[in-house]
């Protein structure tokens, strides 16, 4: 027989505890899971990384909650690029231009790159989530003692961070956290893990470092089977600013959002397609429904309930294929479908 231990009593209390509400259940998972972790003695530097790694995410949870209404871009690069480097200027007007079409500018916060996102985007619309480094400083100037800062211990959490609030990236030359960053964000959008999110390789003219990163994809990768050449499609490369934010403003001419309903791909939309728009989705891309066609739909059941973006239109793509590549050149298309 078993022996009810003395805390167990006061473990479902705490859970009782937890509001009504959508996330209540979530809440309740979130509490059992933390004492699960408690209860199997793990040891100590298991209990300090478990502990650092809610507390900081709680923390940028609470940042980011105060700016959910402007759509945000996360610039990546390196701490080291100089102030008189056309990178550092590049970033700066890229970030300056987005921050005037409405965008936030999120970075991790230190000098370099970091930085010149920040002095084009301005102290008001600039995010930093920086690392805490040995032999680094903490924030930048511009976003030191702003509201809109955080400071983390490990890279894991922060990359967490400054990756799953945006709707955009601008990747700039960097060392290896840079690369890091990108490859991880490339990762995510491949295998579906992420939205479909529009990612731009900057570089400067006569300056083609991610061009040297294409070719080593192309040559050692998709050559090799590694991955698929349809991949390369998921980021665009330009030394040109314009384009750049081009690229990330115009993926949301048409797109909004998408969410699985079952095995079902939503796509949400501001415009609704033509029937013959829909036939040429279908004709193009009718392979990535496993069943049925690609058809008009209006909201699910599951979105009804939690009122998820209920004012769009929307298609649908029964038992939709994982073929992500493909599905950024579907919303592509979409993009095309934009009353004038």
């Amino acid at each position: 027989m078993t022996v009810p231990h003395p805390a167990d009593a006061l473990f479902a209390e705490l859970l009782a505890a937890v509001p009504a509400g959508p996330d209540r259940r979530h809440s309740q998972r979130l509490l059992r899971a933390a004492v699960d972790v408690v209860t199997q003695r793990p040891s100590t530097l298991d209990l300090k990384i478990a502990a650092a790694a809610l507390a900081e995410m709680g923390d940028a949870f609470e940042m980011f909650s105060r700016s959910t209404e402007f759509p945000k871009v996360t610039i990546f690069g390196s701490a080291r690029t100089k102030a008189t480097d056309p990178l550092y200027i590049a970033a700066r007007d890229v970030a300056h231009h987005l921050a005037e079409q409405g965008w936030m500018v999120i970075t991790g916060a230190g000098p370099g790159i970091m930085q010149a996102g920040m002095e084009g985007a301005g102290r008001e619309r600039s995010i930093g989530v920086s690392i805490r480094l040995p032999f680094e400083q903490g924030a930048n100037a511009i976003i030191a003692g702003d509201d809109k800062y955080v400071s983390m211990k490990y890279f894991f959490t922060r990359k967490l961070m400054l990756i799953k609030e945006s709707k955009g990236f601008i990747c700039l030359p960097g060392g290896f956290g840079t690369l890091d960053e990108t490859f991880e964000l490339l990762t995510l959008t491949q295998t579906g893990k992420g939205n479909p999110v529009p990612i731009v390789f900057l570089d400067t003219p006569g300056d083609p470092y991610w061009e040297t990163v294409h070719d080593f994809i192309g040559r050692q990768l998709v050559d090799r089977g590694l991955v698929s050449a349809a991949d390369t499609g998921l980021y665009l490369i330009t030394d040109d600013c314009a384009q750049a934010v081009q690229e990330v403003v115009g993926f949301y001419r048409n797109y909004d959002s998408l969410r699985y309903v079952g095995d079902t791909l939503v796509i949400r939309l501001q415009h609704a397609p033509t029937d013959e728009q829909l036939t040429e989705i279908n004709t193009k891309f009718g392979y990535l429904a496993g069943s049925g066609a690609i058809h008009s739909v209006v909201p699910t059941e599951p979105e009804l309930r939690e009122h998820d973006r209920l004012d769009l239109h929307r298609i649908a793509v029964p038992a939709a294929k994982h073929a992500y590549a493909d599905l950024r050149e579907l919303i592509d298309l979409c993009n095309t479908f934009v009353e004038v």
